[in-house]
């Protein structure tokens, strides 16, 4: 086996890999930071490309988009609140108010320094630990995601901001709007007052880019017309690893649940980015910082979204089942090769396998050397006028939205989501838990729909499946134990 993986490791550090690795995370980058030109985007975009390549270098381009991608989402999340990419979607809530400051360079900085820790460290587990974690994963059923689901929505409490009704209410509207469109399992429309073009109901990305950057875009409007942030210091803009002086156990959590989530079939980086981020606030000392510009959001953000990159390839290299809809297409792309995913793979194919894992390896280095090199350049956008640069970034909504599914619709579905955000900030309702109900109602409906299929109509499996009894205990214990806290606090502060 050590000779396979060498040879693996010598094929991928050739001059042809090589170039097209760096070629992929470049173009990964451009994509995840242009709102709307996703990961997925991108490879499928690059995929006709790689028919006469070799199977190595096919790979390499492939899996260097994929890192950039995630990566780059992080450049207009932070510069112009706009999530590039849905697993970007939480680095808004902490890295756009840092660099409304006029510290721009410090969140470009510690969200590139994030992505590298997070993408390098579980780049390294993928070695080690990929077949015998996937076949742990294989085993969940509809109940364990079921479980899986209610515990992500239970933190939606640690996501309210000032009044947990208005969080509770927002996470209602998530899920509401989530549920419009053709039912999960009999395909039933609902919701769609008769409306053909609401039978596919929104689209995630859509909905995203319309609460966060076109409800922004309103915002700056009725605002004075300037630049996005005056007087920015390009001089010291990288903050250095002593960032994480403090954030350890914060780093070490968010990359491990990215890396776990990236594992599990269909949830994808989005889901991750948003338990990571809400579990570093329940565990932060100071929660009410989060949201106004504090490095530990940004840590938790930008470490989970890339550790789901490794842990997405798990299940599609060990069992040839996609993670989410990146490694759908990467599996398109091994077929090309005449190459199948799964079990077999890692016998027949060793050597190859291990290219892979040198990719993603490579790829984050790649990816940290041109992102802390292109700092300069990005933050150098913020001192153009907003006369200038609000039309083209509404015109890059616009564009984003529509290549989605090429349909009107979903830019419909963005200026209806931009208003309702406008009017949901003035009134101060939090947008975070909106995206958490829209994200997870899906994988809750589904799942809970094809276990009771499966079970007969018994409920029973819930709590006598121990994975399933787990999640669901983990759940009442993050409404429960915030409640408690309030409680008592309230109490103490009666009493004196």
């Amino acid at each position: 086996m050590s000779e396979l993986a060498l040879s693996g490791i010598v094929s991928t550090l050739k001059f042809f890999p090589l170039a097209m690795l760096t070629l992929g995370t470049f173009s990964g980058i451009v994509f995840g930071a242009i709102p709307g030109m996703t990961a997925s985007m991108g490879i499928v975009l690059f995929l006709p490309f790689t028919f006469k390549m070799d199977p190595i270098s096919s790979i390499a381009l492939l899996i260097g988009i994929f890192t950039g991608g995630i990566s780059g989402g992080l450049v207009s999340a932070t510069l112009l609140r706009m999530p590039g990419t849905p697993s970007s979607v939480t680095t808004c809530f902490d890295a756009y108010p840092m660099a409304q400051k006029g510290e721009p360079g410090k969140a470009l900085g510690i969200g590139i320094l994030s992505s590298f820790v997070g993408g390098i460290t579980t780049a390294v587990a993928l070695v080690f630990i990929a077949p015998p974690v996937a076949s742990l994963a294989i085993k969940m059923g509809n109940f364990e995601y079921f479980s899986l689901g209610v515990f992500a929505l239970s933190i939606v409490i640690a996501l309210s901001k000032g009044s947990m009704v208005k969080g509770l209410i927002s996470g209602g509207l998530g899920l509401l709007f989530a549920m419009i469109g053709s039912a999960p399992v009999d395909m039933a429309p609902r919701f769609t007052f008769g409306m053909n073009s609401m039978v596919g109901g929104f689209d995630l990305l859509s909905v995203l880019i319309g609460l966060f950057a076109v409800s922004q875009i309103i915002s700056d409007v009725a605002s004075e017309f300037g630049v996005l942030v005056p007087k920015v210091d390009t001089k010291k803009v990288f903050p250095g690893f002593s960032v994480f002086r403090g954030e350890k156990m914060n780093l070490i959590r968010s990359t491990l649940i990215g890396f776990f989530i990236g594992i599990l079939p269909g949830i994808g980086g989005a889901t991750a980015n948003v338990i990571a981020y809400a579990e570093a606030k329940t565990h932060s000392k100071t929660p009410e910082l989060f949201g106004t510009g504090i490095k530990s959001g940004i840590i938790a953000s930008e470490s989970s979204n890339n550790a789901t990159i490794a842990g997405a390839l798990i299940p599609m290299l060990t069992m040839g089942i996609p993670g989410d809809a990146v490694t759908a297409v990467l599996i398109g792309g091994l077929m090309i090769q005449g190459l199948q995913p799964g079990p077999l793979l890692f016998k027949a194919n060793a050597d190859f396998v291990y290219s892979v894992f040198t990719s993603v390896f490579l790829a984050n280095w790649i990816m940290f050397a041109m992102m802390i090199f292109g700092i300069r350049f990005f933050i150098k956008t913020l001192s153009i006028r907003k006369t200038y640069i609000l039309p083209l970034i509404v015109l890059m909504c616009i564009v984003g939205s529509f290549a989605l599914n090429n349909r009107m619709f979903d830019v419909w579905s963005l200026f209806f989501f931009g208003l309702i955000g406008y009017v949901l900030e003035k009134a101060s309702f939090p947008l975070t838990p909106i995206i958490l109900g829209f994200v997870l109602e899906s994988l809750i409906e589904t799942n809970l729909r094809q276990g009771i299929m499966s079970s007969s109509g018994s409920f029973l499996p819930l709590v006598s499946r121990p994975v399933s009894l787990l999640f669901l205990l983990l759940a009442a214990g993050s409404i429960v134990l915030p409640l408690l806290r309030q409680f008592y606090g309230r109490r103490e502060a009666f009493q004196k």
